[in-house]
């Protein structure tokens, strides 16, 4: 299922931007990728759209831009059950904790958002006086399509 699409073009480099963080055109292109992606993304697939809007981004470039972007907060860095071996899958943050359910056959990758998971999240806050930051939570099993 494709990511909602709530980012506001050029968010993640203004917000970089006011951090007094510089802005290079490969790391433009980079965020950019970022910005508009409809689906999870692994470092090469950003590397490969990111060289599509400017030809100068190298692996390197990709993978310090996206430790910075988590570093700042701005990104998340999934593993989404291993699909693809170690790869890890990298979405923007917006602002709301979601579960991801991973397809083991055809891989898709499914969001949803649920108040349980938010009341288990206050729960554990309270029952366990621990103070969340972030929580993740990845399902896998079958999509409806894989089912059939």
């Amino acid at each position: 299922m494709p990511l909602p699409q709530t980012e506001i073009p050029g968010r993640l480099q203004m917000q970089l931007a006011e951090r007094g963080i510089r802005m290079t055109g490969p790391r433009r292109a980079i965020l950019s990728v970022i910005e508009t992606a409809n689906q999870h993304l692994d470092a090469s697939q950003i590397l490969r759209k990111a060289r599509t809007v400017d030809a100068s981004v190298d692996r390197s470039t990709v993978y310090r831009t996206l430790d910075l972007l988590k570093r700042q907060g701005l990104i998340d860095e999934l593993d989404l059950m291993h699909l693809n071996g170690e790869g890890h899958y990298y979405e923007r943050k917006l602002g709301r904790d979601h579960i991801h359910m991973a397809c083991l056959r055809c891989g898709k990758i499914a969001e949803f958002v649920s108040k349980t998971f938010e009341s288990l999240k206050k729960q554990l806050e309270r029952d366990c006086r621990f103070h969340i930051l972030v929580a993740r939570l990845e399902v896998g099993g079958y999509c409806s399509a894989c089912r059939r």
